[in-house]
């Protein structure tokens, strides 16, 4: 998909972060743009935003995207306003707590749902009305770099961006296998980028919530270092470049930063010949 002008967009997760600069990127390039959000009053403020700087051609709309019946009154307000979707961006995503043994099943219930179930919900409801549309289509699922590397985050949100890019590639695969030559695939592994994915609890819903637990010292320490690394991170305006960019050329694969390269050569040789990783940190 070369060509974006007057073509409709849905982003998830846009009312900050990625999300908000993909939806941005998207009206500088002449698209509609359905936003998509859990966090209303977040979503409605960057709606506002977007309107008050001209672009009046976005609709919002509150969405839980670990819900198969949000996803669908998603695509169902999409058509209704602008009547198709050629660009979806399956980008909501939270940030995860546990180890693969400590992890409450409300830590992993909340984690997949969002980060994996919303992708498998998009695809699902949105690619049988990209065929049906018949025209230039596409698709991002954002992943993270953590779902090309081996347990360097938290191990719910490593499980479910492993399967993110595990799902992109079947997906790429099976399009291809049926011949289905109008709609592309990505799937987006950001390195560090500067968002707010560390306070993503502040959107955990309350049956799924847990009582407070203390942080070691060290666990307080590590978390600040994420944090201070996050700050540091690539701008999410850069990140949609490069996505723009990326779909454009129909790659499969997205990457931020050219610094885990090396890292995720070690694994696949690592897998190959069977030899133990190095016990590593965060990212």
């Amino acid at each position: 998909m070369d060509q974006f002008s007057g073509k409709v967009a849905v982003v998830t997760g846009s009312a900050s972060g990625i999300g908000k600069a993909l939806a941005t990127q998207c009206l500088s390039e002449g698209m509609h743009v359905v936003l998509a959000d859990v966090e209303s009053a977040a979503l409605e403020a960057t709606a506002a935003e977007f309107r008050q700087a001209g672009h009046n051609d976005v609709l919002a709309v509150q969405t839980d995207v670990a819900q198969l019946e949000a996803l669908e009154h998603l695509k169902a307000r999409a058509l209704e306003t602008f009547g198709a979707v050629h660009l979806l961006f399956n980008n909501a995503g939270v940030g995860g707590s546990g180890n693969a043994w400590r992890g409450s099943i409300n830590d992993w219930s909340w984690t997949i749902g969002v980060n994996l179930y919303s992708v498998i919900h998009g695809l699902r409801v949105f690619v049988p009305q990209m065929i049906e549309q018949n025209e230039s289509c596409h698709i991002v699922n954002t992943a993270s770099v953590a779902g090309l590397l081996g347990g360097v985050t938290n191990a719910p949100y490593s499980v479910t961006k492993h399967g993110v890019v595990a799902l992109t590639e079947q997906l790429y695969r099976d399009l291809g296998n049926e011949g289905i030559e109008h709609i592309g695939c990505s799937v987006l592994c950001p390195g560090l980028i500067n968002t707010n994915i560390m306070s993503s609890d502040r959107n955990r819903p309350t049956d799924l919530q847990d009582a407070p637990v203390s942080l070691t010292p060290e666990q307080e320490e590590g978390r600040a270092l994420f944090q201070a690394m996050l700050e540091e991170g690539m701008a999410p305006a850069r990140v949609a470049e490069i996505v723009f960019s990326a779909v454009r050329k129909n790659q499969l694969y997205i990457l931020t930063h050219t610094d885990f390269n090396d890292r995720i050569v070690a694994r696949a040789n690592e897998i190959t010949t069977g030899t133990n990783p190095a016990i590593g940190g965060i990212i």
